[in-house]
Parts: structure tokens; sequence; C-alpha cells
């Protein structure tokens, strides 16, 4: 009985290495036939050109300092503003 566990055990060990290396060779095969039909790689299309915004006009138009200042004073009569804030950016108004 020794002698038919020990066939039996060597049957089993050359069935399974043979199916291991055949899945093993279909697998390679496969890989392979997919990289010859797969199509060639494309380059990059080319970056798209950004358009420049249109031109601004040559000047400003002058500040309103008028409505700047009463601008200027409804924040510090909601207190918004200090005494010292106020007089700082009315200066700056107007000297312009």
């Amino acid at each position: 009985m020794p002698g038919l566990l020990r066939g039996m055990a060597r049957t089993a060990v050359v069935a399974g290495t043979a199916t291991a290396v055949s899945n093993r060779v279909s697998r390679r095969q496969a890989g392979r036939w997919a990289a010859q039909e797969a199509p060639p790689e494309q380059p990059p299309p080319p970056p798209q050109q950004a358009y420049a915004p249109p031109p601004q006009q040559a000047y400003a138009p002058p500040p309103d300092r008028i409505q700047q200042l009463k601008d200027l004073g409804a924040l510090h009569e909601q207190g918004v503003l200090t005494d010292e804030e106020f007089a700082e950016q009315k200066a700056r108004v107007l000297n312009g």
C-alpha cells in the first residue's frame, strides 16, 4: 500500500506542477497578444492657445472724491472708523 500512496502523491505533484506552468504560459501569451493588438500610442494633442484679455483703457476715470468722502463719513458715523483713521483716509482722498 505504501507504494500506491507514493505513486498517487507523485502523480498529484506532477499534475499540479503541470497545471501551474500551463496557466503561467497562458497568461504570458495573452499579455503578449494584447500588447501586439493594442493600437500604437498617439502623440498628445497640442496645447490650446490662451487668449489675451482685451486691452484696458489707457486712462482710468478720475475717482469721485465726493462719493468717497461720503462713504468715509458714513463709516465714521457707524463707528467702523476711528477719528484718526477717518482723518487719515480723508487726507488720502483729498491729496489723491
